[in-house]
């Protein structure tokens, strides 16, 4: 086998691993990944603004925007508009969602990263140079994405693509 196919492999081991962390945590909580995330900044802030969460969880404004909406839509997350400043709006989590945040399992990254923060200082800057290499060798530079590891729907179109 070429390196390259072992790289591949290992690739779509990792998208796989994701992926069936993603559907567990769909199942046991009924959310997705970036709105665990979202849902967790939330919490953390009380009042907190899109911008603010699209920058604490690097997202665009569109879609934490997007993302707000569907939590919205469920009752997990209210805006408020501030008395003071009417521009200002403020989100925060419902009842429900504070139910179903306490009930969410944590984060596939949490063992991610105790197992990263073990390694040497050294490796860890070979592993993230790495990775932003081949995130430049993909062409994915400026794909949207969140310090949370979860596979959206463009993961899944690239997989069947793979397939074929």
């Amino acid at each position: 086998m070429q390196k390259y196919d072992e790289l591949l492999v290992s690739l779509r081991k990792v998208i796989r691993a994701i992926d069936l962390h993603s559907k567990q945590l769909n199942k046991t909580s009924g959310l997705t990944g970036p709105q665990l995330l979202i849902m967790t900044d939330v919490e953390q802030t009380d009042g907190i603004t899109a911008s603010r969460i699209a920058q604490n969880v690097n997202l665009s404004p569109a879609t934490v925007t997007n993302i707000l909406d569907r939590l919205e839509n469920r009752n997990l997350v209210t805006r408020v508009r501030s008395q003071l400043d009417k521009r200002r709006v403020g989100i925060y989590l419902t009842q429900s969602g504070k139910e179903i945040l306490a009930d969410a399992p944590q984060p596939l990254q949490e063992h991610f990263i105790e197992q990263f923060s073990a390694l040497e200082e050294w490796e860890q800057s070979q592993l993230l140079s790495s990775m932003q290499r081949i995130a430049t060798m993909m062409d994915a530079q400026s794909i949207d994405a969140a310090p949370l590891l979860e596979v959206g729907l463009l993961t899944r179109a690239a997989d069947s693509k793979i397939a074929e």
